[in-house]
């Protein structure tokens, strides 16, 4: 497995990969392929690098690093549907972290996404803490 760093040519793929992601996860996130291409352009435009990772030159997923932070912010992570219970995943979050030369890095998992609660687990990862929000609801039925 190969890691790259993708540049504004990447955009488009990396669109794609991240509404799988959505759906995967099951986010509450409505955002369609070309808003997420403006999303990830102004990710790749500021703070943020992605990196692709290639199995024979094909892409297999990514990863999306907010550089401003310390630790390291990962955003996003994903690996293709068909490369996964493989040790892709596993294998390409160790090169990401040899590449980045880094040995902490932050994550979020959505609380009901228990497989992405599982992988970070078998990454090594622990839980930190719990993000809680309230949102005031119509009660009028």
């Amino acid at each position: 497995m190969q890691i790259r760093e993708c540049t504004a040519a990447d955009v488009m793929l990396l669109a794609a990969m991240n509404k799988r992601l959505i759906e995967d996860e099951k986010s509450s996130n409505p955002m369609s392929i070309a808003e997420l291409e403006d999303r990830m352009s102004g990710f790749l435009s500021g703070s943020y690098n992605a990196y692709l990772f290639e199995e024979n030159k094909t892409a297999i997923g990514y990863a999306l690093v907010d550089h401003s932070r310390e630790p390291l912010y990962l955003r996003q992570f994903y690996i293709e549907r068909e490369h996964r219970r493989k040790a892709y995943g596993v294998n390409a979050f160790r090169l990401l972290t040899e590449h980045l030369r880094t040995d902490r890095i932050d994550i979020d998992v959505l609380s009901h996404n228990e497989a992405g609660r599982a992988f970070w687990r078998k990454c090594g990862f622990s839980e930190t803490c719990i993000s809680m929000r309230y949102e005031r609801r119509d009660n009028n039925g």
